[in-house]
């Protein structure tokens, strides 16, 4: 279920450290696995790395679209600062 939460809504929904700890869990148990020689228990393990690292994934894209945003607006707010519009010169002239 969480899961398809997170892939609904595009973005993880769980704190990072959850998936870190998940990964590492996960790779023990696929360790174990592989030395046990029983491919049912491989594969379950392996399709749950899948699942963790695609959350990790999830919550870098939304990171990184946050700081693409971040960036735009400070450089909007910078341009307007120094450059002001057409029509707030001619105000500003008529005002003079």
């Amino acid at each position: 279920m969480q899961w398809l939460s997170s892939e609904r809504e595009k973005r993880s929904v769980v704190p990072p450290s959850f998936w870190y700890f998940s990964i590492g869990g996960a790779l023990m148990l696929l360790v174990y696995a592989i030395y046990k020689r029983d491919i049912v228990f491989t594969f379950g393990q392996s399709s749950g790395l899948f699942i963790y690292v695609r959350n990790l994934q999830l919550i870098r894209n939304a990171n990184q679209r946050l700081a693409r945003q971040t960036t735009s607006e400070k450089s909007e707010t910078i341009s307007i600062a120094v450059a002001p519009s057409a029509a707030t010169t001619d105000r500003l002239r008529k005002a003079a």
